[in-house]
């Protein structure tokens, strides 16, 4: 029994030796706990009271990208500030997409679009443009008729075979509205992401726009502005000269696309794609605008704000008159219309001006008249610098010219004006000496003034290094051409002469396989030039020898601030010499009285056609026999005349010179109707004659407001309004 109890005491000892561990461990458990959950709670703190914005944020993260958008061009204007090309805006509705746009969202944008505006279906919408919407709005069904293979195939292929399972009758079940919607969804994707597209520009009403802006929040990506148009106050007058810009459509040139984009450019951008428009175009073209485009998470366009204003592109103004311009334009017109009355006028269809400041290059006028098969006039000033002709003895002055620098001949020598014959080749006389009955001694003067052949051709056999000897040959080397064409092209002929237009071509030059033919050559009826090259030509004898570059423009703009008045000046012309001529002063003013002696002298060639009180000219008339190589083909090699002059004014102190270019004017056998002197005469008359007019009536050049503003504002207006029909 006392055992017993001695046990159970035992036990009940030890029970109390074990009692007060299981709480120990638990209280450790616990407290672990406790800091666990105290740990935690700090975190949380720390993530909801200190970073809670940073991580709200990130939640709601947003990209903020930059869009650039192009300006208005820069404007063109005339010597006076008469605007030639003028910019006319009108409502726009624009769409950008993201880089994650996906095409259902793009969908919704368009469905929702269509309810705000009119849309007209797209006349050239395709059988894919179609397919491609009725895959968007009919995705489901698109995806169900797929196999399971088709189904596992990547994006590109799966696509492709969605197309081919669209059906003739599922294209057919599309109604008008639906061509509608496919219309917007095919301009929306076109082009880039995060590149403006135009979605609609013509017809673009203010109610239009006004329902469109009061629902933007509703269209991501969509945005309403103002877009333009070039616009030509003067219409056709020197259209071609002035150039075109690219529509959005086009944007880049292609053969051009890679130096643009390095220039910052994007492929939808517009820019010039020919002559001014084209030649100028760093300078035209405007500083784009920075608008900041908000996106979200999914690079959905939220909202777009303006970040850096943009500027207008810089305006042109040129050295050309448009009053003188349209003048010669006409000028030409006229007598194109008297010379088709001659017989044997059927080839001759064209007639070219151009008008020049001699001391510093500026061009007066650009012109250039065509007849077209309908017997209409066409603007083709292109030509003048595009279309190269056998000119005549228009160019005996740079023959003799060549003579002087080159010591073949001094400003006193002389040759006997005879007929010129040599072995195996037919004579070669004067006009005014073809049978040897009217021999006579002349000096430089005199062979211009009566334009002597022979004396041309004594000069450059001499100039060979050969004597003549009456049927004898002409050993001479043909190395001969490129010694001509050397001196020759110290005047501008047969090389480019720095015009400020691209496509300038250079001429003909005939083979150098005969060497006779350096005497046709030595009075123009070898080698073919431009109009403008005969320009530059007539320009570096009539300023003393300094061949200078061509310009149309005169000045360069700043944009305007508003209003009619132009912007400042920011750049001027600067006469750009390219060469001058290694020839004494002596020996161009011998040249220059001869040019005098052709116009005034009692023999000249054009004695009696410049007649004024105004002005005393000199110049040099031309006359070539040559081929036919225009449009009626089946005239083709026809033996022709070319008639030309070149010339200027006062003859003492020149301020004005010209080239005239008539070419085909009649075939051979028939009569020579001078046109080319009636042309010439009056082109002079048309200058001073306006030059009087203008002399009461100039502008501050350092503040001119816009000579033209009524024709202007009231052209601008029709094109506005063109535009907002639809025409």
């Amino acid at each position: 029994m006392r055992r017993k109890r001695r046990v159970r005491q035992r036990e009940e000892k030890e029970q109390k030796k074990k009692l007060p561990t299981i709480p120990l461990r638990l209280n450790i458990l616990f407290f672990v706990i406790f800091l666990c959950f105290s740990v935690l709670i700090l975190r949380l703190g720390v993530l909801q009271i200190v970073h809670g914005d940073e991580y709200k944020a990130e939640a709601e993260k947003t990209n903020n990208v930059t869009i650039e958008k192009s300006m208005p061009r820069g404007e063109i204007y005339d010597s006076n500030y008469n605007l030639l090309v003028g910019n006319a805006g009108y409502n726009t509705i624009t769409y950008t997409r993201s880089q994650n746009t996906d095409s259902e969202e793009i969908l919704k944008v368009a469905q929702k679009l269509n309810t705000l505006i009119e849309v007209t279906p797209d006349d050239n919408l395709t059988e894919r443009n179609l397919k491609d919407y009725w895959i968007v709005s009919h995705e489901d069904e698109s995806i169900s008729r797929l196999s399971d293979k088709e189904k596992n195939m990547d994006g590109s292929d799966q696509y492709q075979a969605q197309l081919k399972d669209v059906t003739d009758e599922d294209l057919a079940s599309l109604t008008d509205n639906d061509k509608k919607v496919a219309t917007l969804y095919k301009k929306m994707t076109n082009g880039y992401a995060m590149t403006e597209q135009t979605v609609k520009d013509e017809g673009v009403t203010n109610e239009e726009i006004a329902r469109v802006s009061e629902n933007l929040d509703e269209l991501p990506g969509v945005d309403t502005t103002m877009n333009w148009d070039r616009y030509y106050p003067y219409e056709d007058t020197l259209r071609s000269i002035l150039g075109s810009v690219t529509t959005e459509q086009e944007g880049l040139p292609a053969d051009k696309a890679d130096y643009y984009l390095s220039q910052g450019y994007s492929r939808n951008d517009r820019v010039g794609k020919s002559y001014l428009e084209e030649q100028y175009e760093s300078v035209l073209q405007g500083k784009k605008a920075e608008y900041e485009s908000v996106l979200d998470a999914d690079n959905n366009v939220i909202s777009t704000v303006q970040k850096k204003a943009g500027s207008n592109g810089k305006d042109l103004v040129l050295s050309i008159d448009v009053e003188f311009q349209k003048a010669v334009e006409e000028i030409l017109q006229e007598n194109i219309k008297k010379g088709k009355a001659y017989a044997g006028s059927d080839l001759f269809d064209r007639a070219f001006v151009v008008a020049m400041d001699p001391n510093n290059g500026q061009i007066l006028a650009l012109a250039g008249q065509k007849l077209n098969d309908d017997g209409e006039f066409e603007d083709y000033s292109l030509g003048t610098f595009t279309t190269a002709y056998n000119m005549g003895s228009a160019v005996k002055g740079a023959t003799e010219l060549m003579g002087m620098m080159s010591d073949t001949i001094t400003t006193t020598s002389t040759f006997v004006d005879q007929p010129i014959y040599l072995k195996g080749t037919p004579k070669k006389s004067s006009w005014f000496n073809t049978d040897g009955y009217n021999d006579m001694t002349l000096d430089p003067v005199g062979a211009l003034e009566r334009s002597s052949n022979s004396y041309m051709y004594q000069l450059t056999m001499k100039f060979a290094g050969t004597t003549y000897v009456p049927y004898g040959p002409l050993d001479a080397p043909l190395s001969t051409f490129d010694e001509m064409r050397k001196y020759y092209n110290m005047f501008g002929l047969g090389v480019k002469t720095g015009i400020d237009l691209p496509g300038e071509q250079i001429g003909y030059q005939g083979p150098d396989d005969t060497i006779g033919k350096i005497l046709d050559f030595a009075i123009g009826q070898y080698d073919s030039y431009t109009p403008i090259q005969l320009a530059q030509y007539g320009a570096t004898i009539a300023n003393g020898g300094k061949r200078i570059a061509p310009t149309l423009v005169k000045e360069i703009r700043n944009p305007s601030s508003g209003g009619d008045q132009l912007g400042s000046v920011y750049k001027e012309s600067e006469p750009k010499v390219l060469n001058t001529l290694d020839a004494t002063e002596d020996e161009i003013k011998t040249v220059q009285e001869g040019f005098y002696e052709v116009v005034n002298g009692a023999n000249g060639t054009a004695k009696g056609y410049f007649d004024s009180d105004d002005y005393v000219a000199a110049g040099k008339t031309g006359t070539a026999q040559a081929f036919y190589d225009g449009p009626k083909e089946s005239s083709n090699m026809a033996e022709v005349w070319n008639t030309t002059f070149v010339g200027y004014a006062p003859a003492d102190n020149p301020e004005i010179e010209i080239a005239v270019v008539v070419p085909w004017l009649y075939r051979d056998g028939y009569s020579d109707s001078k046109i080319n002197l009636s042309i010439s005469k009056q082109v002079f008359d048309k200058y001073f004659e306006l030059k009087k007019q203008h002399e009461n009536d100039q502008q501050d050049s350092e503040n001119p407001t816009i000579n033209n503003k009524d024709l202007a504002a009231q052209e601008q207006q029709k094109a506005i309004q063109s535009k907002a029909n639809g025409d």
